[in-house]
């Protein structure tokens, strides 16, 4: 499951293509939602990208970084990033503005098979920046609500102030048999949802296995401890969908930086179930 570049036929894939930033919305004090238009049209026609999938932006000057795409692919439709800021090119990335120019090289990686977990529970456990690909998961199950079991969604982050998407929790609420719940590591005098690590309150939930598959993605303790709680839930590795974003680097497999045992996540990846990725890990 992985795609081809568009525009492909002996182009240099390491040469971005030309977006120009449409508008940005701030998600919290330190993300950020950029959506980018590819400045050819050819090019935008042909970059169609499944959720999963991430990008390579470059604020030019500055430098390049993969991101995921956490915008459901529309004809004609603009690509958004969520994009924190951490470091030297997400800050250069910040400091522009509407109107002007960054670089896209993609869609690289495989994606979440939403065509085979249908009919299937579908939950959704997410913490901070790590719902970025998980929106794409949850807006693809609202746009096809009739093709999917139940929707749940557990996201949480370590303050109110970083939760992201909050813009859209009314629209996941109110999909049919949709279920949003909130934590935080710590609250404040306004918060009145959850206050708990997100494995304790995956457990709490008792999320049932029985035809379901749990997409997890978020910092590496936080999914660790909650495939755990998922496996003492009774879900097997094949039922645990997670993303190894952290592992990826050029895009093409070329630098080698992305490489676990023998997979390349930037080829191979970046989504893989569990039993995969522990399958990956016991080969180093």
């Amino acid at each position: 499951m992985t795609s081809a570049q568009p525009g492909g036929n002996g182009r240099n894939p390491y040469v971005p293509y030309l977006a120009k930033i449409e508008n940005t919305l701030d998600l919290t004090y330190d993300v950020r939602l950029f959506r980018v238009r590819l400045i050819d049209p050819a090019v935008e026609e042909a970059f169609v990208y499944q959720p999963g999938q991430f990008a390579v932006v470059s604020a030019f000057g500055v430098g390049e970084s993969p991101f995921d795409i956490c915008s459901l692919w529309q004809p004609g439709a603009p690509l958004e990033f969520a994009i924190r800021r951490v470091g030297t090119v997400t800050s250069g990335l910040h400091a522009l503005e509407p109107g002007d120019v960054v670089g896209v090289r993609g869609p690289f990686g495989n994606w979440f098979p939403m065509e085979e977990y249908r009919g299937k529970d579908i939950i959704i456990i997410g913490g901070g920046i790590g719902m970025a690909p998980m929106r794409s998961v949850v807006n693809w199950v609202v746009e096809h609500r009739a093709d999917y079991g139940a929707l749940r969604v557990l996201n949480g982050a370590r303050s109110p102030q970083d939760l992201v998407f909050t813009n859209e929790f009314d629209l996941w609420r109110s999909s049919p048999n949709s279920e949003l719940v909130l934590t935080v590591d710590r609250g404040d005098d306004k918060w009145k949802d959850r206050v708990a690590l997100i494995p304790a309150v995956a457990t709490e939930l008792q999320y049932s296995p029985a035809n379901a598959v749990a997409f997890v993605c978020g910092p590496p303790i936080m999914i660790k401890f909650t495939v755990k709680a998922l496996q003492g839930l009774g879900f097997q590795g094949e039922q645990i969908i997670t993303t190894l974003e952290s592992k990826m680097k050029c895009g093409i497999g070329k630098c080698g930086r992305c490489n676990i045992g023998q997979s390349y996540v930037c080829l191979d990846g970046p989504v893989y179930t569990f039993a995969q990725a522990t399958q990956l890990l016991e080969e180093l």
